[in-house]
C-alpha cells in the first residue's frame, strides 16, 4: 500500500529545490570517490569511505523526496475558523507562539511548523478561538488557549 505524504505548496517547493541541490551534488560526489580511488589501497582509505558514504547518504535522501514528490496529497489552505492542516494558529499559555500546521514530511518546530500527528498538532486539529487545550508532558500538563487562527 503506497503512504501518502500531506504537504503544502511550499512544501512541495521547498522539497523540489532541495532535490535539485542534492542532484547537483552528485557530480562532486563523483570527483571526490575518483580522488580518493586515485590515492591507492581502498581498504584503509578513509576519503574513500567518506566519499561513498557521502553517496550514500545523498542518493538515499533523493530517493526519499522522489518517494514524497510522487505520493504527495497537496493541501489545498482554505479559510476556516477551525483549525485543520495548512491552517496558521496562534496559541497562548505563559507567552504566545504561533505554529502552522502541516503534514509530518514538512515538520520544523524550530521554525514555526508542527505535525498534525505530533501531540499539540493532534490536540489543536478542529479547535476554534477560544478553545483550550491541554497536553500531558513529563513535566506536568500543560494548558494552551488558541488565539487566533488563520
Amino acid at each position: 500500500m503506497k503512504k501518502t505524504y500531506q504537504i503544502t505548496e511550499d512544501g512541495r517547493k521547498e522539497l523540489e529545490a532541495e532535490l535539485e541541490s542534492l542532484k547537483g551534488r552528485r557530480g562532486e560526489i563523483a570527483d571526490k570517490i575518483a580522488e580518493a580511488r586515485d590515492y591507492g589501497d581502498l581498504s584503509e582509505n578513509a576519503e574513500y569511505d567518506s566519499a561513498r558514504e557521502e553517496q550514500g547518504l545523498v542518493e538515499t535522501r533523493i530517493a526519499e523526496i522522489e518517494d514524497i514528490l510522487v505520493n504527495a496529497e497537496i493541501i489545498k489552505v482554505k479559510k476556516s475558523s477551525k483549525v485543520h492542516v495548512g491552517s496558521t494558529v496562534e496559541i497562548k499559555n505563559d507567552k504566545t507562539v504561533k505554529y502552522t500546521i502541516v503534514g509530518p514530511v514538512e515538520a520544523d518546530p524550530m521554525n514555526g511548523k508542527i505535525s498534525n500527528e505530533s501531540p499539540l498538532g493532534v490536540a489543536l486539529m478542529d479547535k476554534e478561538v477560544g478553545d483550550k487545550v491541554t497536553l500531558t508532558t513529563p513535566k506536568g500538563d500543560i494548558t494552551y488557549m488558541v488565539v487566533s487562527v488563520n
